[in-house]
């Protein structure tokens, strides 16, 4: 499967042997890696992997893992992190410090940084994408082509769409995980009351679709619902600090009807938002899930009721009948494509906007 992302310097020979730290920043880890541009492709030769919030800033991480492994200053350093990015900058409400191109530029000594939307650099990354990573989840019509959607649940709910113009695809980032979620049936307008007693009034979508609502999900079908846990499934809550990880586990395994309800709804509340996804955009080109929760639950999305789920609509059925959905397997591609944008984006007569 090939994606042809626009990457304008892909094969300009004097991008040849750029040396690019990228990261691939997100709530709970960030992924960091050195890589060399060689014939229009990126050659991984060095990574790491660091909590992100154990540190005090992005520039910690980089300045640990370059004494670490005594590089010598990159070319460039290019970084794809889970947030808005305005002017060079990227505040998220799951990372304790701002990321900033300045502040990396002066503490890091190199002039190119390049700041992005984690999604954004997904996106990127599918220049990467083997077809050995890349699975169909339902066939649809891929001759169609163009515009492509990525939903991509992990610690948040991370969303970006592949605008084609006719001969590339351009990503482009979303904050559309943060966009109010509306409730279908009584027993989901009660699951909305149970969230609004953490989150307050508005319920965004990353509430139901992301690693956190897992075990959101679950709870409110024991405490509100009434469903029976069982004392072994209590001690592995206490056990665990990945409640949500005890919750999709236990359901693969169908060891707890309760569980696999959790996972059921779940997976309904992800292909729905994937339907939304694709119609706002009118994604003919197809579906991509990516991100940590996906490739994990693999058998639950892989069923009939995804597919029901995702082709629920009141009017678009015959449009959304004709949509691809891809499995991206593949748990670097944020970091690959944080790489290959630093290394292929840049016009030579142009300085990008996120580039300080």
């Amino acid at each position: 499967m090939k994606f042809p992302l626009y990457l304008p310097q892909i094969n300009n020979p004097q991008n040849d042997g750029l040396s690019v730290l990228a990261a691939d920043v997100g709530g709970t880890k960030t992924n960091i890696a050195k890589f060399v541009s060689e014939n229009g492709k990126m050659i991984l030769e060095s990574e790491d992997t660091y909590a992100t919030n154990n540190y005090l800033s992005l520039s910690e991480i980089f300045l640990d893992f370059i004494k670490k492994n005594s590089f010598e200053k990159p070319d460039r350093i290019s970084i794809g992190a889970a947030g808005p990015v305005v002017d060079g900058i990227c505040h998220t409400t799951n990372i304790i410090y701002k990321i900033d191109v300045r502040e990396l530029k002066r503490d890091l000594g190199v002039d190119k940084v390049y700041l992005i939307n984690d999604l954004e650099a997904t996106s990127f990354g599918l220049a990467e994408v083997d077809d050995e990573f890349m699975k169909t989840i339902r066939q649809g019509n891929p001759s169609i082509g163009g515009h492509i959607a990525v939903l991509a649940p992990g610690t948040g709910l991370g969303e970006a769409c592949l605008f084609w113009d006719g001969k590339y695809l351009r990503p482009m980032p979303s904050e559309g995980g943060h966009s109010e979620f509306a409730p279908r049936t009584e027993v989901e307008f009660e699951l909305m009351k149970f969230l609004q007693k953490t989150y307050g009034e508005i319920i965004i979508w990353e509430r139901l679709v992301s690693g956190p609502a897992i075990f959101k999900i679950y709870q409110f079908l024991r405490d509100v619902k009434g469903h029976e846990e069982p004392g072994w499934l209590t001690q592995k809550f206490e056990e665990e600090a990945d409640k949500s990880a005890v919750v999709s586990h236990t359901a693969m395994r169908e060891l707890n009807p309760t569980c696999v309800l959790a996972m059921e709804m779940f997976v309904d509340f992800m292909a729905r938002r994937a339907n939304n996804m694709v119609l706002n955009y009118k994604s003919t080109g197809g579906l991509v899930l990516g991100g940590g929760i996906p490739p994990r639950i693999y058998n639950f999305i892989n069923k009939d009721k995804f597919e029901a789920s995702f082709l629920k609509c009141d009017e678009m059925e015959p449009l959304l009948s004709e949509i691809p959905i891809y499995l991206n397997l593949n748990s670097k591609t944020g970091l690959y494509g944080a790489a290959y944008y630093g290394a292929f984006s840049e016009y030579k007569e142009k300085i990008k906007d996120n580039i300080i």
